[in-house]
């Protein structure tokens, strides 16, 4: 057993923490330099092992786990969008847990973990990596649900297969201490993204809760036991005063944070936030004095592509994009919020009535993130025209073609319920590549795009259509599912499109999940079925099939909350029988 080191602490000038938080973060910095010398003497197989153990300890919380979280943001039991924690939070940690358990078991073997990844080409010289579904079981679950992993331009699927396992390549090789600034809205995060410094960076984890989860810190700690057992995890909690404390730290040797980019700003640059003028940045120093990664927001296109659509693709497209707003009451870094709608669409008028109902027809639930009202009520005093619906706790801004309004909604990340409908110009490809160009050049942020397509427009397309999606700059996109999908897949990536910079950060630098711990990633795309079942039969040839009459996360599906919570106990003990119930009661949505 080695003696815990002596870790000089952050200078008390800069930070007025109390003399005992002080010590008792040091302390917590000192524990995990000495776990971190831990981490790099266990093999590849006791890292699987170890995985294994930490499946069984989330396991044994997740229905606590679900609970709290739902409790905390105002979920009283019986609501029907409780399955909302399930998923977002044990279900997401329990899949990530066994695919990162499958990457070490196929290193520890001396193969890759993408070897018997499908790959081929992508548009502009790149190639793709089909990573989901790569089990019948995700089949079976997510009938009609694809996801890949497009890699930089010129990266070849053998060199991919060959860098596959970042960090598990040289497992000896010390990653430090790493502080991990927990996001607050939703709860898999803060835990998924320690796993990610761990097992892409060799780096052991401080986790520092955002206050909105200081209720499951309890819950996090058995969750994650055998870690902090071993010194390769400790858990804090604190305000801004903490974080500062903590980002400044001989100890720490890389900031991961997720959140939002003026709290990255003032981490990296201090309180008066980054330089404006480019002559100004580059002779400005940044006040953290150690690289940092950060995983940040935006505003999210949904670009609908105007086609021939019947009333009920209208129907469940108009309840999937209300989805995308309000789900976790619209307080999601990929919520959507600004719908792109040609105006030349002849359906377009019933589509917005559509979208109108579906959105009133969500269960109300509270907007209980910290400033949500403050957010609320400046939307109130920017858009005096929008429709407010739901005690006033839900807005629709309508912005014409050609009209001035679309501005704050393009730029602002609300993290509310406030969803735009912007008019563009032209149909077909015409369209999509207008909408493109708009969402690239006029939205915040390059996390999260989402893109509605009929079969047969996309045919008609042809290449044009993938053309199409190698243009849009974003990390994450969906098509004829939402971004979220990616965010639950672990072997897809999630993080802003490549190329920020701590001076110009958009959504954020580098990436988390990666499961298969692939290199050179640029994007991840999801796509899904335009047409749930039993619609989904009749486009066989034309479309995606699918089993699902309606995904379990739409906040419109009247059996979501139970189907959550089936698949996240059959992640648990692989129950076959009471799977068989839990999709009997999908059938039910």
């Amino acid at each position: 057993m080695t003696d815990t080191p002596t870790i000089a602490p952050a200078p008390a000038a800069a930070n007025p923490l109390d003399t005992e938080v002080r010590a008792a973060l040091d302390a917590a910095i000192a524990d995990l330099t000495a776990g971190s010398r831990t981490w790099t003497h266990l093999t590849l197989g006791q890292r699987a092992r170890l995985l294994q153990r930490l499946h069984r300890t989330v396991s044994a919380v997740a229905e606590e786990w679900a609970d709290t979280a739902a409790t905390s943001k105002g979920l009283r039991p019986g609501h029907p969008l409780r399955g909302e924690e399930w998923l977002a939070g044990p279900y997401a940690t329990l899949v990530s847990l066994d695919a990162y358990r499958d990457s070490l078991r196929a290193l520890a073997k001396g193969t890759s973990p993408a070897a018997k990844v499908r790959t081929d080409a992508a548009p502009g010289g790149r190639t793709r990596l089909h990573v989901f579904p790569l089990s019948p079981v995700d089949g079976v679950l997510l009938s009609g649900y694809t996801g890949e992993i497009w890699l930089e331009p010129g990266v070849t699927a053998e060199a991919a297969r060959r860098e596959a396992g970042l960090g598990q390549l040289t497992p000896g090789d010390p990653g430090g201490v790493g502080l991990v600034l927990g996001a607050g809205n939703v709860t898999s995060i803060p835990v998924l993204d320690v796993m990610y410094e761990l097992l892409a960076h060799n780096r052991v984890a401080l986790l520092k809760v955002n206050p909105t989860q200081d209720a499951l810190v309890p819950v996090f700690e058995r969750a994650l036991a055998p870690l902090i057992e071993l010194g390769l995890v400790r858990i804090v909690t604190g305000g801004g005063d903490v974080g500062a404390y903590l980002t400044q730290h001989p100890g720490i040797a890389h900031v991961h944070i997720t959140g939002a980019a003026p709290t990255f700003d003032a981490i990296v640059w201090g309180p008066s936030g980054p330089a404006a003028g480019a002559e100004e940045r580059s002779t400005r120093k940044p006040v953290l004095d150690k690289p940092i990664t950060a995983e940040l927001g935006g505003v999210s296109p949904i670009i609908v592509v105007p086609g021939v659509w019947s009333d009920a693709d209208l129907r469940f497209h108009a309840e999937h994009i209300a989805t995308m707003r309000l789900q976790n009451s619209g307080h999601n870094c990929i919520a959507g919020q600004v719908v792109l709608v040609s105006a030349e669409w002849p359906q377009r008028a019933a589509f917005l009535a559509a979208l109108k109902t579906a959105y009133a027809a969500v269960p109300e639930r509270p907007v209980w993130y910290p400033r949500s009202a403050e957010k609320l009520a400046a939307a109130t005093a920017q858009h005096p025209d929008a429709t407010w619906i739901a005690d006033g706790t839900r807005a629709i801004v309508e912005v014409g073609l050609g009209s001035e309004g679309a501005a704050d909604l393009e730029r602002t990340e609300y993290f509310s319920p406030v969803l735009g409908v912007v008019e563009l110009p032209g149909r077909g490809q015409a369209f999509l590549d207008t909408a493109v160009a708009h969402a690239n050049d006029r939205l915040a942020g390059t996390l999260g795009a989402n893109v509605l397509i009929d079969p047969a427009t996309q045919k008609s397309l042809g290449a044009g259509f993938e053309r199409a999606l190698a243009d849009l700059r974003y990390g994450n996109i969906a098509v004829n599912t939402w971004t979220a999908f990616g965010f639950l897949t672990p072997t897809m990536t999630w993080g802003g499109f490549p190329g920020a910079t701590i001076d110009r950060v958009e959504s954020g630098i580098g990436v988390v999940h990666n499961a298969l711990l692939i290199d050179r990633v640029e994007r991840s795309i999801a796509r899904g079925p335009f047409r749930p079942f039993p619609r989904s039969v009749t486009v066989l040839g034309r479309g995606r099939f699918s089993v699902l009459p309606k995904p379990p996360w739409f906040a419109t599906s009247r059996t979501g909350a139970v189907v959550s919570e089936g698949f996240t106990r059959f992640r648990m003990d692989g129950n076959w029988i009471r799977l068989a119930g839990t999709l009997l009661q999908a059938f039910r949505a």
